[in-house]
């Protein structure tokens, strides 16, 4: 099925980015960042996160492998040079970084190949599809490489995660006692997919809308995890239905963290009428449910906590207003030679704990050690 005859994809028309501080945006540098972009699907993400809009950004070449895909990429985003393929676009050497927006299966290669031609790094979630073994490659590679590596998880740039991240970082927390993340999309019929990746895959090798609602918060890892997963009536959603043999079309898991707390993390694309992105984080010192803390009086300045704006002309898109949010973070990390806020290490601990659940759930539960990485 298409975007076209599936109709608005769940999460695009969430568009409000929630209260904004006053101040107007402030560039860092007068430098232009040369930006490519690979691939423009279903999902059309190769012009969604707004990067010919940034003032510090020149999209100097994109690439899809469909023709008729990457011209429509190319007039979205001002763009004259066109490739048929990343492996042409990385050896443009006018591209300072790469904007991977494939299909989730080639995320992995494809990071890997613009880090081996000198590129930075931004892909769409997750990091890497369903491989331990590909996670510490990644990891290793993005290390050899020196150069910038940045998740674009939408999540951590929802109005309720930027209020626990600066709540918490401001020490109106404390430790995390428990947290909750949750994804729901439900289709009544697979999205149109390259390579048809989207047909039965497990729910929890795509976690990182619900994981970030505690490693976008505290920076932090989980350490254990026990998971159970749903068998329901999707056909698609049975062991012969699909090419991965799953037959969960929802996951629930249990996470240790590393603060001592616990975690539940749901990703569900069974259930109809479902849909959505939030999550909770309740503290030793506060909590905050949506984008409400308590104690109110402990706050003080709410303002100070409200997203900043971006730059004048530069939309925030959909997903609850992230996109341009993290197409900034992605140009400014660069433009001032810093890690990005979602670097390697977080990118990793929010997308490897649900290829470790969703082996939990094959086994009924089972407790397993979730591995971690550290920036």
């Amino acid at each position: 099925m298409t975007a076209d005859e599936q109709g608005q994809i769940e999460g695009f028309d969430e568009m409000d980015p929630g209260r904004l501080q006053d101040q107007p945006w402030k560039p860092v540098s007068d430098r232009v960042l040369r930006v490519g972009i690979a691939g423009h699907g279903v999902c059309k993400f190769g012009a969604a996160f707004g990067f010919q809009d940034h003032p510090n950004v020149e999209v100097v070449a994109v690439t899809d492998i469909d023709p008729a895909r990457c011209a429509e990429m190319a007039k979205s985003t001002r763009c004259s040079t066109t490739y048929p393929s990343l492996e042409e676009l990385v050896r443009d050497d006018r591209v300072e970084a790469v904007m991977i927006a494939t299909d989730a299966p080639s995320h992995f290669q494809h990071s890997l190949l613009a880090l081996e031609h000198g590129k930075h790094v931004g892909c769409c979630v997750p990091a890497v599809w369903g491989s331990l073994e590909d996670a510490d490659k990644l990891y290793e590679a993005v290390k050899r490489s020196g150069l910038k590596y940045m998740m674009f998880e939408t999540s951590a740039y929802h109005s309720d995660c930027y209020l626990m991240r600066e709540t918490y970082r401001a020490g109106l927390l404390g430790r995390i006692i428990y947290s909750e993340g949750h994804y729901y999309h439900y289709f009544p019929e697979p999205l149109g997919s390259h390579g048809s990746w989207r047909v039965g895959p497990p729910p929890l090798w795509y976690p990182t809308h619900s994981t970030a609602y505690y490693i976008a918060v505290t920076g932090g890892y989980y350490t254990d995890v026990a998971c159970l997963g749903f068998r329901g009536n999707i056909s698609w959603f049975q062991p012969d239905g699909n090419s991965y043999g799953n037959p969960f079309d929802s996951e629930t898991a249990l996470f240790k963290t590393d603060e001592g707390g616990s975690s539940r993390m749901n990703c569900c694309w069974g259930a109809a009428g479902s849909h959505g992105d939030f999550g909770l984080v309740h503290g030793e010192l506060g909590t905050v449910i949506g984008t409400e803390f308590s104690p109110k009086e402990k706050l003080g300045d709410v303002s100070r906590f409200w997203k900043p704006r971006l730059p004048d002309g530069m939309d925030p898109g959909g997903h609850g207003g992230s996109h341009g949010y993290l197409t900034n973070e992605f140009v400014t990390a660069i433009l001032e030679d810093r890690d990005p806020l979602i670097n390697i290490a977080w990118s990793l601990n929010m997308t490897v704990p649900g290829i470790v659940a969703h082996e939990s759930a094959l086994k009924d539960g089972e407790w397993l050690k979730v591995p971690h990485y550290d920036w």
